[in-house]
């Protein structure tokens, strides 16, 4: 019993010492460690659409503030780093209809362009040149007549929603090198 119990320990500090590597999603970093101050200046937006690119620069510096090890600023000066981002295209286009040929459901359909430069080496660390998110979203029965309340409600909504994903997707892919 006495041997089980000396190779049990061995065993378990060996493992110990030994370490397997994983973190919790969300929480490791890839980054050099010289990288505090991360400047997240306005998008550029590509698109008719009004302001979409203050919701999406918004929720990607609420992301990376959210994760608490990095100083986010809304400006590409004085920081160790950059992410630039632009909103290459965004359509809203109806997916279903109603017995009457009415829009009941919508789809929207967003594509970025973004950049993560260390401004010390002035080296991309991240890109993706053609991020592309979808979201779908339906109009109540009661308001599918065209209430336009509604359908822009709905849509904002939605919007809400793509652009906490699409944050949360640029921050884990630029601090976890995905």
């Amino acid at each position: 019993m006495r041997t089980f119990a000396k190779l049990a320990l061995m065993v378990l500090l060996a493992a110990n010492a030994a370490g397997c590597g994983y973190t919790l999603a969300g929480r490791g970093s890839f980054l050099p460690s010289y990288i505090k101050v991360i400047g997240i200046p306005e998008f550029a937006n590509n698109t008719p659409f009004f302001e979409v690119e203050q919701l999406f620069s918004d929720k990607v510096r609420s992301e990376l503030i959210g994760r608490g090890k990095y100083s986010v600023v809304p400006r590409d000066t004085g920081v160790d780093a950059v992410v630039k981002g632009t909103i290459v295209s965004l359509s809203l286009a109806p997916a279903n209809f109603n017995q009457q040929q009415q829009a009941t459901r919508y789809v929207i359909l967003i594509q970025t362009s973004i950049q993560f430069i260390d401004l010390k080496t002035n080296k991309v660390l991240w890109e993706n040149q053609r991020m592309t998110f979808r979201e779908e979203y339906d109009l109540p029965p009661e308001t599918q007549a065209g209430d336009p309340a509604a359908f822009f409600g709905q849509s904002s909504n939605a919007m809400q929603r793509v652009a906490t994903d699409f944050a949360r997707t640029v921050i884990s892919a630029i601090l976890e090198a995905f």
